[in-house]
């Protein structure tokens, strides 16, 4: 679908919620020029004022687990420890065509949302790295259109599992994009500073950024982020380490926690939230009040350290739901994050966008002339209108090329005995007329 040599004219479209109307031109899958609209410019897209924006980045989703949902046995509690059971279930049956037939439908459902920028974790505690070999042929597929970037994570932990500490060094030598871990799931505090330490380690050795999946409980004993920014600062990694969940961030005493925030905004880390999993996975344990199972969004943000947002689950032993929609992600991360002020939620926006690519370190990202041309346009004029109305993009672009649209769709009401087009915009408006 689309120009395959990556030409593309856009008319009436907005590049920002703020912007009147541009024109686009890109040539040879670049972004050549974006410039005041001309009655005489030929266009092959006409969004009529919609907003275009770079596409949308997922910087924290299991592949490999994608739709396996259920079999063999589905997750009763909905927990947290459940969902790790069950998957330990699964992975016996899988094989290599199994991981790539998932998740390249999980793939597409993501393109369809305007998603085309992914990392996903794969799980490396199998002898075989079945998933991994997989994934690494899935990335090499779409890597036209789609940049996947794959983390080796050890699920079951790298000391606690038979081989973890060569297995996650085999997982680099295959090709691994990412180092991760996941410390507060070693047996013993001490394997979970080991389990950090060896990450860092790996890194190193092979020239890679890290991403470990850290304090993901509700235990607010649960620290091990803060070796993570001591060996970031270290290692010299400003800008490639992230710390994936932090959810035990949300039960720090304050006064430890505002610390922790100051030593990872200094060491140039960054976090990815993951609100769809991690609110209904969290709090466990609690009655009532319940915690929200969230990190410090807000206050992380105020501090200057990127949070980018991850949809974590489609369909898997720990979240059976899921559609690869980042707006849903989103805007799930404005409303349990009490993300609701107007700068808030373009920082909600950004999440899924600029703090995303910051979290994947894309170089070529945004919407810029000479910019590689990977983009969404939506029927709203603005970032706020998307989270709300959460709407599928009307066109995805990728090198230049369409690869994925969804037809405008109308809604209409019975009202005063006639049938009336519902499109939820609201005009703009100035301050009412007292005179």
């Amino acid at each position: 679908m689309g120009n395959a040599s990556g030409a593309l004219r856009i008319k009436n479209v907005r590049v920002g919620s703020d912007s009147g109307l541009v024109q686009v031109t890109i040539e040879q899958g670049k972004i050549m020029q974006v410039g005041r609209a001309q009655e005489s410019f030929v266009a092959d897209i006409d969004a009529e004022g919609g907003l275009m924006v770079p596409a949308l980045v997922d910087a924290h989703v299991h592949l490999d687990a994608a739709l396996t949902e259920g079999f063999p046995s589905p997750n009763h509690s909905g927990t947290l420890i459940e969902g790790i059971e069950r998957w330990g279930q699964r992975k016996p049956y899988l094989t290599e065509e199994d991981v790539i037939a998932r998740a390249e439908e999980a793939i597409r459902w993501h393109v369809g949302h305007g998603v085309l920028k992914i990392r996903s974790h794969v799980d490396i505690c199998d002898p075989d790295l079945t998933a991994l070999r997989a994934l690494i042929k899935v990335r090499e597929k779409v890597r036209p259109w789609v940049t996947l970037q794959l983390v080796a994570f050890p699920q079951d932990g790298i000391f606690c599992f038979p081989d973890g500490p060569l297995l996650i060094e085999e997982a680099m030598r295959l090709g691994a994009d990412a180092v991760g871990g996941i410390p507060h799931y070693e047996w013993t505090r001490e394997d979970g500073i080991r389990d950090v330490e060896y990450a860092f380690q790996l890194a190193a050795r092979y020239h890679k950024p890290v991403d470990i999946h850290c304090d993901e409980t509700d235990d607010d004993q649960s620290r091990f982020v803060e070796t993570m920014a001591k060996l970031t600062s270290q290692y010299g990694m400003a800008g490639q380490v992230t710390a994936s969940h932090t959810t035990a961030m949300g039960s720090y005493n304050d006064a430890y926690a505002f610390k922790l925030i100051r030593i990872l905004a200094q060491a140039g880390m960054l976090v990815v939230a993951n609100p769809l999993d991690n609110v209904v996975l969290q709090g466990r344990f609690d009655t009532y009040p319940k915690r929200r199972g969230m990190t410090r969004v807000k206050e992380l943000m105020a501090a200057g350290v990127p949070v980018a947002a991850g949809h974590d689950s489609i369909m898997d032993p720990w979240y059976p739901l899921g559609s690869g929609s980042q707006l849903f992600v989103a805007s799930m991360l404005a409303h349990v994050g009490q993300l609701t002020g107007t700068e808030e939620l373009k920082a909600c926006f950004d999440s899924i966008t600029y703090a995303g690519a910051k979290a994947m370190q894309l170089r070529d990202y945004g919407i810029e002339e000479g910019m590689r041309a990977d983009l969404a346009i939506f029927d709203v004029p603005t970032t706020t209108d998307a989270l709300r109305l959460l709407p599928r993009p009307r066109w995805v672009v990728a090198g230049g090329s369409i690869v994925a649209s969804t037809p405008p769709s109308a809604t209409k009401v019975l009202w005063d005995g006639e049938y009336r087009s519902v499109s939820y915009l609201r005009a703009p408006q100035g301050p009412p007329n007292l005179q």
